[in-house]
């Protein structure tokens, strides 16, 4: 170690309790970015489809697009941050991450914002596997570390509750590309503040960095991915089959031939480990069955109840404030009881909570549903907080990047299936409601495309045409809404029954069990400013 104006390294954040926690808050940072970023598409979807008129398939990859690229990329990124770096990575993305806010910002087409999304998806995988490996590093105390999980987790559902609020209230006031600009302060902050507090990690021998690995995942899961979501909207074509046929084959030869090289981008083995193969199976299921109605909820509460974009936002705050608390208390249920029991335990909540929207009307009182959003944060506070303890403690130090890039990655793949399916039983139920008689040809068209086409395509038609219109589109979105909640529901508590037993005798660790100095270099000579 060397250098004359010392800045934070691992070694003196373990002997400094407070520069932990403020290296932390600047993790923080990150992950409300993307938390923000997250959230605020679902209220703004609205408004963007009266502007740039996407078609039903184009809106949901406005949607999923983000979800494919960044779990392309998240294992390689991940994996690139072990190489140079998990600062610099991290720093480096912020940037990118905020730049491209700005052009999602002032997107044009429905074309310009599926390509910003996707450059967007390339920034954020970025950030995630770097501040879940930074904790891993300052962190070695497991119980700590557990604690910076769960504030970690918390952040992400704050960042949830933020989004809406925050995004609802410059949609009262701006136009929708505002939502997207409240990146720039936050990612500011981080780079400015982060440059200072966080050290420098990466693995001591990480070897190359595989560029053919890298090409071989991108394809593999944006390949599988895009084939789901075409033959879950269109039915299964020979270009969609021929698509999962080269996605299949890019997966195949990827672990092929990250059991053959000498330094792989992801270590295979790591998944020979019980609790860590469980852990990052239990997060794409549940993601994959929340993620798709969480991306209907909000054009629920707007377009069908007729609630506000701010109100709409404060609406969803039950499931953070759930999340959050439900993620500072993991650490200590999990070990006070068991791992299997908090995990299977929430996500038998979640699923119970999310079975109850099926009874959802156009007319459902906000007690019912927000009691239920309550639900489903806690179970998925305690899950997810826990699951990542699992998977960050179940490996060695110098691949803490690789592994949370597997977390991270199970999560976007979770949500853009997620997406992909259940929205597409909503679209698929929706595009199938009868058209009231009298309305012109290409007003019914129109409205057949999305909700939001319907409420835009009803105010060039006289009065009582236009509310028989939006009656049956709305009519016709909650059933589809139904629908998929019953599907999700079934998805979840089958995962819960899975997590029970596969998370069998698996615990969080309870003391220090490597030392630091022997796992991994930190750099200090490595100045930025």
């Amino acid at each position: 170690m060397s250098g004359t104006e010392p800045r934070a390294t691992e070694t003196d954040l373990r002997h400094r309790p407070l520069g932990r926690w403020l290296a932390l808050a600047v993790l923080v940072l990150a992950v409300l970015l993307v938390a923000v970023d997250a959230t605020v598409l679902g209220l703004a979807t609205p408004f963007l489809s009266e502007d740039l008129k996407p078609s039903g398939t184009q809106l949901l990859w406005i949607g999923d697009i983000y979800s494919f690229v960044i779990a392309g990329l998240l294992v390689s990124m991940g994996s690139l941050g072990d190489r140079i770096g998990r600062k610099k990575l991290l720093l480096t993305g912020a940037v990118a991450f905020g730049a491209v806010s700005v052009l999602n910002a002032y997107a044009t087409s429905p074309e310009m914002m599926i390509v910003a999304r996707a450059l967007l998806g390339i920034a954020g995988a970025t950030l995630m596997p770097s501040t879940l490996a930074l904790i891993r590093n300052i962190f070695h105390d497991p119980r700590e570390r557990s604690v910076a999980i769960g504030i970690w987790g918390a952040a992400a559902s704050a960042g949830a509750a933020v989004g809406p609020v925050v995004g609802g209230f410059l949609l009262e006031h701006f136009w929708w590309g505002s939502v997207f600009l409240i990146n720039l302060p936050v990612m500011a902050v981080l780079v400015v503040v982060g440059v200072k507090l966080l050290p420098e990690s990466k693995n001591p021998a990480p070897g190359p960095w595989d560029l053919q690995s890298v090409l071989l995942s991108l394809v593999g899961i944006v390949g599988v991915v895009y084939a789901i979501k075409e033959a879950a909207a269109h039915g299964l074509r020979w270009d969609i089959a021929a698509t999962a046929v080269v996605g299949v084959a890019a997966l195949v030869r990827f672990v092929r031939r990250q059991l053959r090289i000498r330094h792989p981008l992801l270590d295979m083995r790591l998944f020979k480990n019980r609790g860590f193969s469980a852990a990052v199976l239990a997060d794409l299921l549940t993601i994959l069955g929340l993620s798709g109605l969480v991306f209907f909820l909000s054009q629920y509460l707007q377009l069908v109840q007729g609630r506000g974009p701010l109100e709409a936002g404060v609406a969803e705050l039950p499931a953070a404030v759930g999340a959050v608390t439900a993620g500072l208390l993991a650490g200590r249920a999990a070990r006070r009881f068991s791992v299997r029991l908090v995990v299977a335990g929430g996500l038998a909540g979640v699923g119970l909570a999310t079975a109850s929207l099926v009874l959802l009307t156009e007319n459902t009182g906000y007690p019912m549903l927000g009691g239920a959003l309550l639900v489903v944060g806690v179970g998925a506070g305690f899950a997810f907080t826990v699951t990542a303890d699992v998977i960050l403690s179940s490996v060695p130090r110098e691949q803490a990047g690789a592994a949370s890039a597997v977390s991270e990655t199970a999560y976007e793949l979770g949500a853009a299936l997620g997406i992909a399916l259940l929205g597409s039983i909503v679209t698929g139920i929706y595009r199938g409601f009868p058209t009231p008689s009298g309305v012109p040809a290409e007003t019914a068209s129109a409205a057949h495309e999305s909700l939001g086409g319907a409420v835009e395509a009803a105010s060039a038609i006289p009065g009582h045409q236009a509310a028989e219109l939006i009656a049956a589109a709305q009519e016709a979105f909650v059933h589809g809404l139904r629908i998929a909640a019953g599907a999700g529901a079934a998805l979840l508590l089958a995962t819960s029954v899975a997590a029970w037993f596969l998370l069998r005798g698996q615990k969080l660790e309870d003391g220090v069990k490597e030392a630091p100095e022997a796992a991994e270099v930190s750099e200090t000579e490595e100045r930025v400013g």
